[in-house]
């Protein structure tokens, strides 16, 4: 069923299973009611961007436990919001998208840690959040309501066991039209390299991972914060230079989709896109800075699976564009091997160069190659920055250091703009 206000696109809340009675469907009949008139009444910003207010989660009250051979989530809420619930697959988990919940203190939610295998939450995109629960076993929704009071709101979700096809089949339900990600924007034509044009030089930045999807993440710190706030630095050394232009493809903690990450590079006319991350690897032994550009085939395994997690990351906050990367992937590649790779390659050349000249610890292969989906623009200059991996102590000691992350963003300045103008010196291509 879909909730409605006048003024905005219909919110849809659906069963992503079986189960559901005609009682608890009047039950979201009334509250789609009493949240429609809420809002119509609430002020213009609030119609127009974030809700004026959130819901809290009641930690306390709330519990994720084992239910037979299937689940049960309870979430008490501080009050009610529209909401709803369904499976997806590869690998099995349940996804609940809310306008709009704080989650700060999901970490205190009593969890049966044998009956899930794992849990994160965040914003999923504007006025909505998403929490995510990763399942042991195919499953489906069973029963679904919100119960409302004066007090709040509760949310009881239950999940019985399911075949695999009775669950591919939850799974596979198409958005719903006004729920669907943006359609891909239409873009400029390709942007002409730097030797045949004038104007500033635009350089995309992008940090890694944020909102649903925290990137690595070691004690109280996680990828996706350090990888912004680092941004951030960057982009004033940028603007300070007085020779760039910058664009970000994220300002807040917010998730935004790998291939919306190129299309806002390509929007925006980039001349050079640099993703920013510090991974972790279960072995232990990355340690410094790491210059990544595309190729289909990745320098070792460690290059690989940091490429595969990228990607995996994107599909477990509940966005699946594999589909679309499959088909495309090859000609991009083709593409960027062409003409924007050589370009590609001696920006990375340029970041190393200027990396080691101030005395800044790398890899010990500091430039390799990996099938990353952020860098398969075809005709903009992209790297992948690991500025330090969250599994080596010397490296976090680095990323939290404000004086290293200066110079760090100096020496990336530097190498960027030695890359431009060696570039544009260069002979137009016959």
């Amino acid at each position: 069923m879909n909730m409605q206000r006048p003024d905005c696109a219909p919110v849809p809340i659906y069963n992503a299973g079986a189960g559901g009675d005609t009682a608890h469907m009047v039950r979201f009949a009334r509250l789609a009611l009493a949240l429609c008139a809420a809002l119509v009444a609430a002020p213009a910003a609030a119609q127009d961007g974030a809700l004026s207010a959130l819901a809290k989660l009641d930690a306390e009250a709330s519990e994720i436990a084992a239910s037979g051979d299937g689940l049960r989530v309870t979430l008490a809420l501080s009050q009610p919001v529209p909401w709803r619930v369904r499976v997806l697959d590869a690998p099995p988990r349940l996804v609940m998208d809310f306008r709009e919940v704080d989650w700060s203190n999901l970490a205190d939610l009593p969890v049966d840690s044998d009956a899930i295998l794992g849990l994160r939450a965040g914003v999923f995109r504007p006025t909505w959040s998403r929490l995510v629960i990763d399942l042991p076993s195919p499953m489906v929704v069973a029963r679904s309501e919100m119960a409302t009071s004066d007090a709040g709101a509760i949310v009881a979700v239950t999940l019985r066991a399911a075949a695999e096809g009775e669950f591919a089949a939850a799974a596979a339900l198409p958005e719903p039209p006004e729920w669907a990600l943006p359609r891909a924007a239409v873009l400029p034509p390709p942007r002409l390299p730097l030797s045949q044009r004038k104007g500033p030089l635009v350089v995309v930045l992008d940090p890694g991972h944020g909102g649903i999807d925290p990137g690595a993440e070691q004690g109280s710190l996680s990828e996706a914060d350090l990888m912004l706030t680092f941004a951030r630095a960057l982009k004033e050394v940028f603007l300070r230079s007085g020779e760039a232009q910058v664009v970000m493809t994220r300002e807040e903690d917010r998730f935004v989709p790998l291939e919306e990450r190129v299309s806002i590079a390509r929007a925006a006319g980039g001349d050079v896109f640099i993703s920013l991350h510090a991974d972790a690897l279960a072995e232990g032994a990355a340690k410094g800075a790491t210059i990544y550009t595309l190729s289909e085939e990745a320098t070792d395994a460690a290059a690989q699976t940091l490429a595969e997690r990228h990607d995996r990351d994107d599909l477990l906050a509940g966005v699946d564009l594999t589909a679309q990367d499959d088909l495309i992937a090859r000609v991009l590649i083709d593409m960027a091997r062409l003409e924007t790779m050589p370009r590609t390659d001696r920006l990375g050349q340029a970041l190393e160069t200027a990396i080691k000249a101030a005395n800044i610890k790398m890899h010990r292969n500091a430039r390799q190659t990996a099938g990353f989906s952020v860098l398969k623009s075809p005709d903009i200059p992209s790297v992948l920055l690991e500025l330090g991996f969250l599994s080596s102590q010397s490296d976090r000691a680095n990323l939290t250091d404000p004086a290293w992350r200066a110079r760090m963003a100096e020496a990336i300045k530097t190498g960027v703009l030695a890359w431009a103008a060696a570039e544009r010196a260069r002979p137009a291509a016959p």
